[in-house]
């Protein structure tokens, strides 16, 4: 699949043509740029999202809470980096998959559209669940891998699982728990996924747009960073509050414990997750992590879709999105 994008080139403007697989590769490296700084962020919002679920008693009262927690039990690198490989896998398999096609997709868009015509948000959102969708199913793994690995600071000592990387996490999952439960949680990581990309990616190439055309004064540059970085923003705000509720659910069944032989597992799916939280907690506890989740949604897309952008515009004289 990669060589085959690597092969289909894309013709720019300029002259200079970009790939499927060197737009995948350069989403990669946006993506693990922005992993390193917002790594931390992410284990928080998994640590309390996974709190006070039918798995476990409630420990923290809070985000601040949480991280002072975390550091005093197992230090900063140790509480804050656990999985930061599975991270950095992550953006190889999911993150270079739901930015590379989407800028693939959009430059293909842009080409047959009338000049000076932009290309219409519905197209913006279906590019971008198609870009979401296909790079969960292909990053599932390496997601589970960051969920078990970052749960695993917050169990004591006698009950960590103790994974040595991301491929350590791999394996023994695939061989104590079957090939399968790689891809537990699958339906609502793809879900979330899809909204998370769509609401994300459409908006932010919409906002980029809407924005310069409504303050030229302000956003004198329409590839500048100024610009950049409030469609960031306002593109996270509405990703969170559409996908965390999928999030939260998605959390809890890929941390949920194997069960032991005759006895039924904790969620039997997307569904009873959802009606078991909600039922136990309170509607609230869909926005759990909110956020934490915003903290680092909002700079890891600001960070990487601007290295992405800046990337591709190095190489070709024109922006990804």
């Amino acid at each position: 699949f990669w060589l085959c994008g690597a092969c289909e080139q894309t013709t720019m403007a300029d002259g200079t043509s970009l790939g499927l697989g060197m737009r995948m590769v350069l989403g990669a490296t946006g993506g693990m740029g922005a992993a390193v700084c917002c790594h931390p962020l992410d284990v928080v919002r998994v640590q309390l999202q996974i709190d006070g679920g039918s798995a476990g008693t409630k420990q923290y009262k809070g985000t601040g809470d949480a991280i002072v927690q975390i550091i005093k039990r197992n230090g900063v690198l140790r509480g804050l980096y656990p999985g930061i490989d599975a991270a950095f896998l992550r953006q190889w398999t999911y993150g270079s998959c739901r930015l590379g096609i989407y800028a693939f997709l959009l430059d293909k868009v842009n080409s047959t559209q009338a000049k000076g015509v932009p290309v219409p948000f519905w197209k913006k959102l279906l590019m971008g669940s198609t870009a979401g969708a296909i790079g969960s199913f292909v990053g599932t793994p390496s997601e589970i891998a960051l969920v078990r690995m970052g749960a695993d600071s917050k169990l004591p000592e006698a009950e960590k699982r103790n994974y040595k990387n991301v491929i350590d996490c791999c394996l023994r999952i695939s061989r104590e728990e079957g090939v399968a439960k790689l891809w537990n949680g699958a339906t609502p990581t793809i879900i979330r996924a899809t909204l998370l990309s769509a609401s994300v990616l459409a908006c932010y190439s919409e906002a980029k747009v809407e924005l310069y055309k409504a303050f030229p004064t302000v956003f004198k540059d329409k590839e500048g960073i100024p610009l950049m970085f409030t469609s960031t923003m306002f593109a996270s705000l509405v990703a969170n509050v559409v996908s965390n509720p999928f999030d939260v659910v998605k959390s809890r069944i890929q941390n949920m414990p194997v069960p032991s032989p005759g006895e039924k597992p904790i969620y039997s799916g997307m569904g009873d997750c959802f009606v078991k939280s909600v039922k136990g907690e309170g509607p609230m506890v869909l926005y759990k992590g909110f956020t934490p989740a915003f903290v680092k949604l909002a700079p890891y897309t600001c960070i990487s879709l601007i290295l992405v952008d800046k990337m591709t515009k190095l190489v070709t004289g024109k922006s990804a999105m």
